[in-house]
C-alpha cells in the first residue's frame, strides 16, 4: 500500500508534529506512515483522511499483491 500523506501535509503545510497531535499519535507514527514503514488501523486511517477532507481510499492506495 502507498500513501500520499506527505503530499497532503505539504499541500496545506503542516508539519509531522501537527499532523499527529491532530490524529493523535506520534510524530514518530506519522514519520513511519509516510516511509511505508508501517501500516495505520483504520482508525488512525480515517482521522489522518479527516484532516485532509479526504476519503481514506484517496490517501491510502491499495496495489497489486497487496
Amino acid at each position: 500500500m502507498r500513501n500520499t500523506v506527505k503530499v497532503e501535509r505539504a499541500i496545506r503545510d503542516i508539519t509531522q508534529q501537527e499532523l499527529a497531535d491532530l490524529v493523535g499519535v506520534s510524530r514518530q507514527t506519522i514519520n513511519f506512515i509516510e516511509t511505508g514503514r508501517y501500516m495505520p488501523s483504520a482508525i488512525v486511517a480515517l482521522k489522518i483522511a479527516r484532516c485532509f477532507g479526504k476519503h481514506a481510499d484517496e490517501i491510502f492506495i491499495l496495489e497489486d499483491g497487496d
